[in-house]
């Protein structure tokens, strides 16, 4: 391991000394070689290089302050031998990443940043990485993230007591309590201690609240007519959980209906009508449920992902053509559970399927056949063939309390499955200097 170790640092060296030659030089430029063997692929010098060019540029433009040269090169080419590693085990298992996946998540996260795709080429510019590596780097990501969640989301369990015990603590009932989006309005009263000025303050209130009831917009009603700080923004508080509402809704919140008014609050500034708006979370929730049904075909070490998409177009088309979508999920599809009711799901919320799944479904025409689809399983199409609105409050809560559960155990798995992969794969770390000693020896003689 000391061996290791002193070979690794010689190496980060000796690759810091030839990236300032090149700097004092000027046109003088190292040869690109090999820095490590990893099993039966390579990192190259020049890969090296252009990752910490792209880490530098990225954390300038973020302001953030640079680790010392030589720990940065240690990291990054740390990096890139854990993932040459997942790549190849990538590769093994035929998973690809084609032009147009690429490019749906290219557009994907410029329309996550409120940019364009040609805002979003731009601001990659501006940081001194080219569109082209952007769009490879972004490639292999996506091969990273399949070949984790295929070997890593298997090991993680979520039980029923763990999602018990989560919902019962602090952290948990802070997370799923409602929340209120509140909306207020207020009368003034310019003189509390006189009854006239008082009297007439309660009825123009009054009169507010009949508005309110009969139809009137809130928010319209507040510009135009409340006296508070907020009332040129419609009067709206904001969203609120029920432990951060203002003491003088505190009681009433819970009672209120979205889009009542309340009964007229007082206080000695004068008269207040709160409204919830829209509520969130707690343990009442109508959510549009679809039931839906789907066929998945797997890439796997005997069938490339190529394949499974040939397999699953086949599969839609005999479906198109009339052949029943139940009897072909029986005999074709790889999810062995819906497999044999048909490929039914059952009623699903948004939410609980994988993203690319959730997209497709939600957006479905009921009774369509999709397109074939892409997820961290393999190939879907998927058919909604009903939807409806039901209360999923408490079961929701719970969803939510599996998510932040699962998220952390994979975090925790994920961490020591790279260290495996790390300790099992065969790296080989080639120390240029030596070789070029080596060389010249040779030369010699």
């Amino acid at each position: 391991m000391l061996l290791k170790n002193t070979l690794f640092r010689l190496l980060t060296l000796s690759i810091l000394l030839l990236l300032s030659i090149s700097t004092v030089y000027g046109k003088v430029k190292p040869l690109d070689h090999v820095l490590v063997i990893v099993d039966d692929d390579i990192v190259m010098a020049s890969e090296l290089e252009a990752r910490i060019r792209t880490i530098t540029a990225r954390l300038k433009a973020q302001g953030t302050g640079l680790p010392p040269a030589d720990l940065m090169a240690e990291r990054v080419l740390d990096q890139l031998i854990l993932e040459s590693i997942q790549l190849q085990m990538a590769e093994r298992n035929g998973l690809r990443v084609d032009d147009n996946q690429l490019n749906e998540t290219m557009q994907n996260i410029a329309k996550r940043n409120g940019m364009t795709l040609d805002d979003f080429q731009e601001a990659i510019k501006s940081e001194g990485v080219t569109y082209r590596e952007a769009r490879e780097q972004i490639r292999r990501d996506l091969l990273l993230s399949r070949v984790q969640q295929r070997q890593v989301d298997r090991k993680v369990r979520v039980t029923d007591n763990e999602i018990e015990t989560f919902l019962a603590s602090s952290e948990g009932k802070s997370r799923t309590a409602t929340e209120y989006y509140l909306g207020h309005i207020l009368v003034s009263i310019t003189d509390p201690a006189n009854p006239v000025v008082v009297e007439k303050a309660r009825k123009r209130a009054e009169a507010i609240i009949a508005e309110l009831k009969s139809g009137e917009d809130f928010k319209q009603t507040a510009v135009a007519k409340s006296d508070g700080r907020n009332a040129l923004q419609g009067g709206i508080i904001g969203w609120r959980k029920e432990n951060e509402v203002p003491s003088i809704a505190a009681d009433i919140v819970q009672t209120l209906k979205v889009g009542e008014p309340s009964e007229l609050l007082r206080t000695s500034g004068g008269f207040h009508i709160i409204a919830v708006l829209d509520k969130r979370g707690g343990t009442e929730q109508l959510v549009k449920q679809y039931n839906v049904r789907h066929i998945l075909i797997k890439p796997s070490e005997v069938k490339t992902e190529r394949e499974a998409k040939e397999n699953i177009e086949q599969l839609r088309e005999r479906i198109i053509s009339g052949d029943d979508f139940a009897a072909i999920a029986k005999a074709h599809s790889e999810d062995p559970i819906s497999a044999i009711s048909g490929g039914s799901l059952d009623w699903v919320s948004p939410g609980e399927m994988v993203p690319a799944f959730d997209d497709i479904m939600q957006n479905s025409t009921v009774g369509e056949v999709s397109q074939p689809f892409l997820s961290d399983f393999g190939w879907h199409i998927l058919q909604v063939q009903d939807t409806r609105m039901e209360d999923l409050g408490n079961r929701i809560q719970a969803n939510q309390a599996r998510q932040v559960i699962h998220r952390r155990k994979y975090e925790e798995e994920l961490s020591l499955w790279l260290r495996e992969i790390r300790e099992e794969a065969y790296v080989e770390f080639k120390d240029r200097t030596a070789s070029e000693d080596d060389q010249s020896e040779d030369l010699k003689k």
